[in-house]
């Protein structure tokens, strides 16, 4: 039967379904229906405090007792000695001045992967723990696995795969150029150079020999089966999720969405520091012929989020999106859930 293989069960799923655990945008209420329809919720954890962690990971064990799987970041911390005098930050600065905004000071505002949150894992033993941007040093990692999480990791070439799978990871996901938000690189693979999914998925299937998850521009039924076809053991989803009423997303960010085309979405480091795929906008085109000058990962964040302030917010705001977003569609995560699994079944079933 298609809908279980060797890394369903093991995650403890009824679907080969994940949420894509989308920092910012996921909630416990998203986590827990996804869950209890029978595939994996996912948490992004990356960007949160450790309280406030510890309170979201709680909130989704009150709602279901089912798999979860938690995410964290794993980049290098950055050099924040030389940020003055940059062309992005003269070129940030009429914004500030227009919006009657005093200048920020550039600091990172969140930390990569450390021992706090290795005690949090440890803590509450989530089912599954995921990392992108790579693996944390390997005590860290061999401390992870020491809890009895199965470890997931993405992959945008078929050599990241490959390094995953010898360092010990138990499944990567393979994240096609199509996905929405931060690409998983940690190989210094230029986007220019990296592949859509369904070129990519079937190369790193066949260079690994552990379970390969597909993501990037799945939305529906119809993906579900063509990665399927291509050797996927199950598919990560972010985009088509972003529109249920359990995620945490602008009223503008939904209407985007609801009307985004082919060409809607644009591969930006303006947000974060890190390449991103999100929704156009004005920010997004007036400076980018400086994206490669931005600040490092995550510093530029700190200089970006003050900008989403007053009438024209959605301007200047980083709304995620994959390639995908125009095949999405308004509807509770638990009946998504569902139909995915209906429309990979007639996708299949019309194959044959």
């Amino acid at each position: 039967m298609w809908q279980t293989n060797p890394l369903v069960e093991k995650l403890g799923l009824d679907r080969l379904i994940i949420q894509a655990p989308m920092a910012g945008a996921t909630t416990p209420e998203l986590a827990a229906a996804v869950s209890n329809a029978g595939g994996l919720g996912g948490l992004g954890l990356a960007t949160s405090p450790i309280e406030v962690a510890d309170a979201q990971i709680a909130a989704f064990r009150a709602l279901s007792n089912r798999s979860l799987n938690i995410n964290f970041f794993c980049h290098t911390e950055p050099d924040g000695t030389r940020l003055e005098g940059t062309e992005m930050w003269e070129r940030l600065r009429p914004y500030y001045a227009a919006k009657g905004l005093d200048s920020p000071v550039p600091h990172a505002p969140f930390p990569t992967f450390g021992s706090d949150h290795l005690e949090l894992i440890r803590r509450h033993r989530p089912q599954v723990v995921s990392f992108h941007f790579g693996l944390p040093p390997s005590a860290l990692f061999s401390a992870v696995k020491a809890t009895g999480a199965l470890v997931l990791s993405s992959a945008t070439t078929v050599a990241e795969a490959r390094w995953l799978e010898a360092q010990g990871v138990d499944a990567v996901i393979a994240q096609g150029l199509e996905a929405g938000g931060h690409r998983g690189t940690f190989l210094d693979a230029a986007p220019s150079v990296q592949t859509g999914l369904f070129a990519l998925l079937p190369q790193i299937v066949r260079g690994v020999r552990i379970p390969v998850i597909a993501a990037g521009g799945i939305a529906d039924g119809r993906g579900i089966a063509a990665a399927l076809m291509l050797g996927a053991s199950g598919v990560q989803i972010g985009t088509a999720f972003l529109r249920c009423p359990e995620a945490a997303v602008h009223p503008d960010h939904r209407a985007a969405l609801a009307t985004a085309h082919d060409d809607g979405t644009r591969l930006t480091r303006l947000f974060s520091g890190r390449p991103a795929r999100v929704i156009r906008n004005r920010y997004t085109e007036a400076l980018k012929d400086v994206d490669d000058l931005a600040f490092p990962f995550p510093i530029q964040a700190s200089v970006s989020g003050p900008l989403r302030q007053g009438a024209d917010a959605s301007d200047f705001a980083s709304f995620a999106a994959g390639q995908g977003a125009p095949l999405t569609r308004a509807m509770p995560a638990s009946d998504l859930v569902h139909a995915l699994i209906g429309e990979t079944v007639e996708a299949l079933r019309q194959r044959d």
